[in-house]
């Protein structure tokens, strides 16, 4: 209530809900206690943390109408955007906010500046730009928008702050994936909680309806609520979790060191045969489930259902998946062989393989197997497409049916039901005899996906030109193959 007894349209932020208390009233009504009764084996990278979850809310509403030290405004490098977020932080503020943004003479992407609250009940407004979003500048688009978050929270923690309301920082204007900013966003407010947890009490994600759905599907990743719902969410975590601070990560650029090769980290002082077995126990593929031979026997008898069979499949995908997240891959990723780039026509997500780029009579191929699962997880739970640059390759190069076989059965039902397109770019008329043997004969559902394309500008009727990265090699040989304006349609009669 304002002096006058009319009530107030600005919302105390302890009068909303948080984010625990919604589940905890669920598990309450349903009188169940799944943090007693689970055993946790594998640890989520983003374990079930009470305290916390306390301080997190997730709000439908508008940013500037709330209660709280300082809300947070995404705005253009000259602080003049308008946007939905922007023109009401102005409108509830008042004239004097204009003013004083004069003063600051703007503000670069990735930075992050204050000004006074004004007519707003929050006392300060924290102003950042976010990135416009390229495909083929994802990375820098991803460190950039990192930063909008880390340094609002840190200018919240140099001043002293108790509480912040963000706004969903990347704008529909700049055309940032709502999903992947979304997990951007979480994960470097739960890294900044973890590390200055004791500066904050409260942090507010005000979304709108159509940001809803996206908030409450993601947030169980980054601040489960119980170590049932950390061991749910915990598959669905994608590839790059980012580093101690939750800052992406390029795998290529990492050094990894250590004292005594082949020698377990832990510091165990084991010795002998008993030693050597325990951490060969440990490596990902030393451990298998079951007795193998018994349950392809069982098959073969028709002793084990279709329903018992997919769960067996389901068991094994998450081992190999939790020990995708555990293993160090930066050798694989540093390769480039496996990389997202944009959508096609049909707004399907882009993953290219660039054939040239996989040594496979250097690497261990069974760390690619990890690592290919360990970056398509996520991509794979919505309808995706697979570019593959046969380009230049050798025999160096090849992938052995047999590793493609085991890839085909480790993978999850989704990654088959989810492919929609796999383009073979630049196929050889042995690679296309090879293929046809493989889908025939190997695997199944397969055949009618693949679409082989001779030259680049088929390639483009697919998947437009900005929406794929591609290799410089691969132009240039298509340049050379086809010509710069080559076209593999005849001419229109109009021309």
């Amino acid at each position: 209530m304002d002096p006058l007894g009319a009530p107030s349209q600005f919302v105390d932020i302890d009068s909303l809900p948080g984010w625990t208390d919604a589940y905890e009233a669920k598990q309450l009504d349903s009188h169940q206690n799944p943090i007693e009764k689970v055993q946790v084996d594998v640890r989520s990278p983003f374990p079930y943390r009470k305290d916390i979850n306390e301080k997190i809310i997730l709000w439908k509403g508008d940013v500037a109408l709330l209660n709280c030290t300082a809300i947070v405004n995404t705005s253009n490098e000259s602080l003049t955007d308008k946007n939905p977020v922007s023109e009401s932080i102005f409108m509830h503020a008042g004239p004097d906010l204009r003013d004083e943004l004069q003063k600051l003479k703007g503000c670069r992407t990735g930075e992050a500046k204050l000004t006074k609250g004004f007519n707003l009940a929050a006392r300060f407004i924290i102003h950042t730009v976010g990135p416009k979003y390229k495909s083929r500048y994802r990375t820098a688009a991803e460190s950039s928008l990192y930063s909008c978050y880390r340094n609002v929270l840190q200018l919240a923690k140099e001043q002293a702050m108790c509480s912040v309301g963000f706004c969903v920082v990347n704008s529909l204007k700049r055309c940032y994936p709502l999903e992947d900013a979304t997990h951007i966003a979480l994960r470097t407010v739960r890294r900044f909680l973890e590390i200055h947890g004791e500066t904050l009490e409260k942090v507010v994600f005000a979304v709108s309806e159509l940001e809803e759905a996206t908030y409450q599907k993601l947030l169980p990743l980054y601040f489960p609520r119980s170590l049932e719902e950390e061991i749910r969410s915990l598959p669905y975590l994608p590839a790059d979790i980012g580093n101690a601070e939750g800052e992406p990560v390029v795998p290529e650029r990492q050094i990894r060191i250590t004292e005594k090769p082949g020698v377990p980290d832990d510091g165990s002082d084991e010795e002998g045969l008993e030693a050597d077995l325990s951490f060969i126990g440990s490596h990902a593929f030393a451990r298998m489930e079951g007795d193998v031979d018994k349950q392809r026997r069982l098959i073969l008898q028709g002793q084990l259902s279709e329903a018992a069979l997919q769960k067996q499949h389901q068991r094994n995908y998450n081992r190999w998946l939790c020990q995708a997240r555990a293993e160090d891959l930066s050798d694989i990723a540093s390769l480039k062989a496996l990389y997202q780039t944009g959508v096609d026509n049909c707004g399907r997500t882009v993953m290219v393989v660039v054939g040239r780029n996989i040594p496979v009579t250097l690497i261990d191929m069974e760390k690619a197997l990890l690592y290919f699962i360990h970056v398509m997880d996520h991509i794979a739970v919505k309808e995706y497409v697979l570019v593959y640059f046969h380009t230049l390759t050798n025999d160096y190069n090849q992938l052995d049916s047999n590793f493609l076989k085991k890839l085909y059965d480790v993978v999850d039902a989704k990654y088959k039901r989810n492919l929609k397109a796999l383009y073979f770019v630049h196929p050889t008329f042995r690679s296309k005899v090879s293929a046809w043997f493989f889908t025939t004969f190997t695997v199944s559902g397969l055949k009618d996906k693949i679409h082989y394309v001779e030259s680049l500008q088929q390639l483009f009727t697919a998947i437009p030109p900005e929406q794929i990265d591609l290799p410089p090699f691969v132009l240039e040989y298509d340049a050379r193959e086809n010509g710069p304006y080559y076209s593999s349609y005849p001419p229109s009669p109009d021309l």
